[in-house]
Order: C-alpha cells, then structure tokens, then sequence
C-alpha cells in the first residue's frame, strides 16, 4: 500500500486546510479525505459512520483549539465510542506546551502530536512512518 485509505483533516483554519489539502494531494497521502470545521461536526460523521458501519478514517489530524468542540473534547468522546477500527490520532496544534503534548500522548488514541505548520517534509516523513516505508 503506497496510501493511506481514509483521512480526517479537523482544524477551524480554512487557510491551514487548504494548505493541507495541497500537500495532502502532492504528497499522495490518502486515498479520501473529509475536512471538518469543528470537532463536532467530526464527531457527528464519526459517530454516524460508526452506526451505519460505513468505513472509519484511518487517520485523524486533529487540531486542539477550535470553536463549538475543540480537539480535546472531541479525543474525549471519540475514546468513548465503542469501535474496532485502528484508527490513529495525530493532534496538530502550533502550541509546544509540554503539559499539551504530555496530555496528548496519554491517550491510547493518540499516535502523534505534531507542532504547526504542516509542511511538505512532515507529511512525507509522516507518511513513511505510518505505512512503515
């Protein structure tokens, strides 16, 4: 597999997800993505899937500081969910707080955190690490 198959992109910045967008398609990374706004708006599709047993992402690049839900709300109910998928988490925020990244990295969930921006080189090594290349 030169991709991953189903990817969730959830940051408020339309800017930051069209730049996202871009090096997601240059990069190959995924065969389907879906872009949310929010976290609940994540949640309710994730949720959604998970009842009409439509296929989950794969991967979610999540961002913590958003409006309505943000990241750490959504990692909350998502870990609630009872579901089987290996779906993995990587949170994506332009803070380097240590007690962010140590709060993070206690979620099961939660493969990565990975500080802003998002560049052509961080997807590529990101990618390489996830299909294990």
């Amino acid at each position: 597999m030169d991709r991953i198959g189903f990817t969730y992109i959830v940051d408020d910045d339309p800017l930051y997800n069209f730049g996202t967008k871009k090096i997601l398609e240059f990069t190959s990374f995924s065969e389907k993505v879906s872009y949310f706004l929010n976290g609940e708006d994540a949640l309710k599709d994730f949720t959604k899937r998970i009842l009409d047993g439509d296929p989950l992402p794969d991967i979610i690049l999540l961002d913590i500081n958003m409006p309505i839900m943000n990241g750490w709300e959504f990692l909350e109910n998502v870990s609630k969910a009872d579901f089987s998928h290996p779906t993995k988490i990587f949170m994506v925020s332009s803070s380097i707080n240590q007690d962010e990244i140590d709060r993070a990295k206690s979620y099961p969930l939660v493969a990565e955190y990975i500080v802003k921006p998002l560049t052509l080189e961080k997807v590529k090594a990101l990618k390489s690490r996830i299909l294990g290349e």
